[in-house]
């Protein structure tokens, strides 16, 4: 028995080198995609490309152009994604990424994903780790759901640039928010190795908990390009009115270089419509569960209770999209108020509120 929980010990405390190793990779990453950001905001070209008036709805439908200065050339290739938006709203081609089109923003674009990669291995490892260490799942606490969380978070996001989507403009806002999770996990929501609660002794543990961390993963990056969507249509709205007031030099350098507006719609409509029929059995699965350990199926604990609240407020949400008059910027504050119940499900419940899911470990 010393042996083995000399073992145990030994593996926790590797599982903790591990996760602060990988957040040193990830300030790391979060350096070289703020430096990607930086350097592309120099690019004459990222600008052109990314001008959002008719002017340039004319420039995405024409070819590539060059222009003779001075013996060399210069060439502006117009945008290969355009999407195309709903009749009577602006159809706005895709700003050419955070590298702003520069070899050295992209340059620093590709070592910011490189390092994510090297602190995803080691985030990983870090979560295995954890999991030998205790025997089991490791999603008995708040400090081991938080990494799992962001360990997924990341995994989901380097599985889409591995599909070659354009996703890159996320790295910057995950690999932010990845630090400051693993910050709050480690610093305020740290519990040592234990075993589980008796309600938890169970296989629901894996099917319940892994479907939540997924969908709240998905969800999460959904609510990003949600976030982006409103800042980017409001850009949209006043380059489209030269007669209001203009975007600052600072937002333009930033807004110019995301997804349309209506792309980033899409994208987060897409992302919300496919993992909500896996939140929705998140919710079955946990009432199955509640019924074999605690006799019943749903008794309004306050866990159960917010899980239905973001149920419904994501339902809303996809009711919305699909209403004409509630698309757009409507629609997505619907999503993000559903991610605000997901977050208060997650932290406000467990820290705040007791009930039978009061096993936050902190």
């Amino acid at each position: 028995m010393n042996i083995a929980a000399a073992a145990n010990e030994t593996l926790a405390h590797n599982s903790n080198v591990l996760v602060y190793s990988a957040m040193a990779i990830y300030t790391l990453a979060f350096v070289a995609h703020m430096a990607e950001w930086v350097f592309g905001s120099r690019s004459k070209v990222g600008r052109t490309a990314a001008a959002l008036t008719t002017q340039a709805t004319a420039t995405a439908a024409a070819p590539a152009r060059a222009e003779r200065q001075g013996g060399g050339t210069a060439v502006l290739e117009r945008p290969k994604i355009i999407t195309k938006t709903a009749a009577g709203s602006r159809d706005v081609p895709d700003g050419p990424g955070a590298a702003g089109g520069t070899e050295k923003g992209d340059l620093y674009g590709r070592i910011a994903i490189s390092l994510t990669v090297l602190a995803w291995a080691l985030h990983l490892g870090g979560v295995v780790t954890r999991a030998l260490s205790v025997q089991r799942a490791p999603w008995g606490n708040m400090y081991e759901f938080s990494t799992t969380f962001a360990a997924v978070a990341v995994g989901i996001y380097l599985l889409l640039l591995t599909l070659r989507k354009n996703v890159r403009w996320i790295g910057l806002p995950l690999v932010t928010t990845v630090l400051l999770d693993l910050g709050l996990a480690v610093t305020v929501l740290y519990t040592a190795s234990d075993q589980l609660v008796p309600a938890l002794h169970s296989y629901w543990l894996w099917i319940h908990v892994s479907c939540a961390i997924l969908s709240g993963a998905v969800l999460y990056l959904g609510a990003v390009a949600t976030l982006l969507f409103l800042f980017r249509d409001r850009y949209e709205a006043k380059l489209a009115d030269p007669a209001g007031k203009q975007p600052g030099a600072f937002a333009a350098s930033v807004l110019e270089r995301l997804p349309s507006a209506a792309s980033l719609d899409k994208f987060a409509y897409r992302v919300n419509a496919t993992v909500f029929p896996l939140w929705t059995f998140t919710i079955i699965a946990g009432a199955i569960w509640a019924e074999a350990a605690w006799g019943r199926y749903w008794g309004w604990d306050p866990k159960e209770v917010w899980s239905f609240i973001t149920w419904v407020a994501y339902a809303c949400y996809l009711h919305a999209r699909a209403t004409a008059g509630w698309k757009g910027r409507k629609a997505a504050w619907l999503g993000l108020i559903a991610f605000a119940c997901y977050l208060f499900n997650y932290y406000g419940v467990n820290i705040f509120v007791t009930g039978l899911h009061s096993y936050a470990g902190v």
